[in-house]
């Protein structure tokens, strides 16, 4: 694992990803084998919110520094990039489920934008920062797939947030300020997942997920190790200086496909009894989730639930062929595993899926 310099910083620190990564950089990727083992002289610092429980960064190395401080904030971010000249920021912090839609623009584009510029201050080398899906849409039918070359057509206002954030990335790069490296991230799942990933594994045993339309739409999904590859690729290969990439598993799973492996592992794996049912939901609810969703959005407030509905019945998927080609990424877990492997970190964090 070689970033050119011994200095990577990590924003978002305490959040789902920046864990993921925090453990891939101070452990190394067990599946990837170039990335296998870690630098031995890293030094890595993570951005964490002012009052946000560091002790999970804590038990996964000693060696990680933690810096409070809020994107938001350009002071703070001058604090968290002061005196690693030479180095690497990955920013994974960002907002995807506010309380009001002008917390989207707040975090992703001003954040982002602060970040951006105390990391030139500061004389740092490159920044990836973790886009999403969301700027280019969904997909206009079932076999198309999203590649660098997709125009954009943000999905709400999270996903006019992160396309605002993406133009700037660009412009900072093309303007000479810092190399920059933007990864399109889906859905992602695996360890250290949130309270709502558990939510739905509990949805799936008790027989309440949601299958909208058929549940046969694709979605491109990404392991959480999977991805960390891909940033810590992007990171570190100079031929990704000012280019995007999406990250994701190999291929894009279907929602029945997604609901049947979790419900199988479940019971088979876990001794877990489940009811053996779906919530099935005709294509329209899924078209006045998103009417609803329109209009809680135009009025400046945001719901969590009626927002994921409006997208349950829609395709969004992505090629990695680019990653694959330029980037030397090889994608190892797939569904089945990444869902084992997410389960079982569930069950031993805590009290299972009670």
């Amino acid at each position: 694992m070689e970033f050119g310099t011994q200095d990577v910083l990590v924003t978002g620190g305490a959040g789902w990803l920046g864990l993921g990564l925090l453990h891939a950089l101070t452990h190394g990727l067990a599946d990837s084998p170039e990335l296998g083992r870690p630098a031995p002289d890293l030094r890595v610092r993570a951005l964490v919110l002012p009052g946000q429980n560091d002790a999970a960064i804590r038990r996964i190395s000693d060696r990680i520094e933690i810096v409070r401080g809020d994107v938001r904030r350009p002071d703070d971010c001058d604090a968290f990039c002061s005196g690693r000249a030479g180095g690497v920021v990955i920013h994974t912090a960002g907002i995807i489920h506010p309380r009001r839609v002008r917390e989207f623009y707040e975090v992703n584009r001003t954040g982002t934008a602060n970040l951006l510029a105390a990391a030139r201050r500061a004389d740092l080398r490159r920044a990836v920062v973790v886009s999403s899906n969301s700027p280019c849409g969904t997909n206009p039918h079932g076999d198309h797939r999203f590649d660098e070359h997709s125009p954009y057509a943000p999905y709400m206002n999270y996903g006019r947030s992160k396309m605002l954030m993406e133009r700037d990335v660009k412009r900072a790069h093309a303007a000479g300020e810092i190399e920059t490296v933007l990864v399109r991230a889906p859905w992602f799942y695996g360890p250290f997942q949130q309270p709502r990933q558990s939510l739905f594994f509990r949805m799936v045993r008790d027989g309440q997920a949601p299958i909208v339309g058929g549940g046969r739409s694709l979605r491109s999904m990404a392991y959480i190790d999977n991805l960390c590859q891909g940033l810590i690729l992007a990171a570190s290969v100079p031929q990704a200086a000012g280019q995007v990439y999406w990250i994701a598993d190999e291929r894009p799973y279907t929602m029945n496909e997604v609901v049947d492996t979790i419900e199988r592992l479940l019971e088979n794996e876990f001794d877990q009894k489940c009811s053996h049912k779906r919530l099935r939901l005709p294509s329209i609810a899924s078209s006045v989730a998103w009417l609803a969703d329109w209009v809680i959005q135009r009025l400046g407030f945001y719901h969590q639930k009626i927002h994921v509905l409006s997208e349950m019945d829609k395709a969004i998927a992505c090629s990695i062929d680019k990653a694959a080609r330029e980037l030397g990424y090889r994608p190892r877990i797939a569904l089945e595993d990444g869902m084992r492997r997410s389960l079982a970190w569930c069950f031993a964090e805590s009290t299972g899926l009670a």
